[in-house]
């Protein structure tokens, strides 16, 4: 997997002194280096990813659709996302403009200053987001083939009831009916070129912030809190490690 190189900040540049160079450089995910994972940690969130947003553009605009893709990293040099969408969304018909891009969520949440200790002490903290994401890029192919999106369809069916005690199989719905599914879906494949990452989870904070960050989210325990707290754990042992 190619994570593309960490600049952190840039600094300010004038429109017209350097206008020329700006349109030419890709734009990327601002990226702090204290938010910066590694390969290991953006391939396990690959490889455990839900539904994503496939963003293209077209030449009557920008085209999202959020679907749920599994990632193969057999395909190509770096990977590939595949998925399928409806045949009668015209997304996938749309001719692209340069790359396609998926944009992979993992656990987010918001954190409270008052689960921070140095609040008591200077009062100068404010509230902030924690996350962990990736915009992943890459050439748009679509196989309107419904073999591949049967593939497709069954290693995501196989990935998402692996801990199901009683596991749905493709095999266990009539055969002429998925066939008459198939026929309404497309498969759709990123092949990667680049994967832009972010894991910001309170790595910029002070030891005993990150303790109270998390005691406040497992105590809390909305949603996302405990995959949040988990994730800033592991930074955090990672960073010391």
């Amino acid at each position: 997997m190619l994570l593309r190189p960490l600049t952190g900040a840039r600094p300010a540049r004038t429109r017209s002194a350097h206008s020329h160079r700006a349109l030419e450089r890709k734009a990327s995910m601002y990226i702090p280096r204290p938010f910066a994972p590694d390969e290991e940690a953006v391939r396990d969130l690959l490889a455990n990813m839900g539904s994503a947003d496939l963003v293209t553009m077209a030449p009557s605009g920008l085209v999202a659709t959020p679907l749920p893709f599994e990632h193969d990293p057999a395909v190509g040099e770096h990977g590939a996302l595949i998925g399928h969408m409806a045949r009668a969304n015209g997304h996938w018909r749309e001719p692209v403009q340069g790359e396609a891009m998926v944009i992979v969520r993992g656990p987010e949440a918001y954190v409270s200053p008052s689960w921070y200790p140095t609040k008591a002490e200077h009062h100068r903290v404010v509230p902030t987001w924690n996350y962990v994401t990736a915009h992943v890029y890459g050439r748009l192919v679509v196989h309107d083939d419904p073999a591949w999106a049967e593939r497709q369809i069954r290693r995501l069916v196989e990935r998402h009831e692996a801990d199901s005690a009683e596991p749905w199989s493709v095999d266990h719905a009539p055969a002429a009916f998925i066939e008459q599914q198939l026929r309404a879906v497309v498969g759709v494949e990123v092949v990667i070129s680049r994967v832009e990452a972010k894991f910001k989870l309170s790595q910029n904070q002070p030891a005993q912030n990150v303790e109270g960050v998390i005691a406040g989210l497992q105590a809390r325990g909305r949603a996302d809190d405990p995959a949040v707290a988990a994730a800033v754990r592991a930074r955090q042992r990672g960073a010391t490690a």
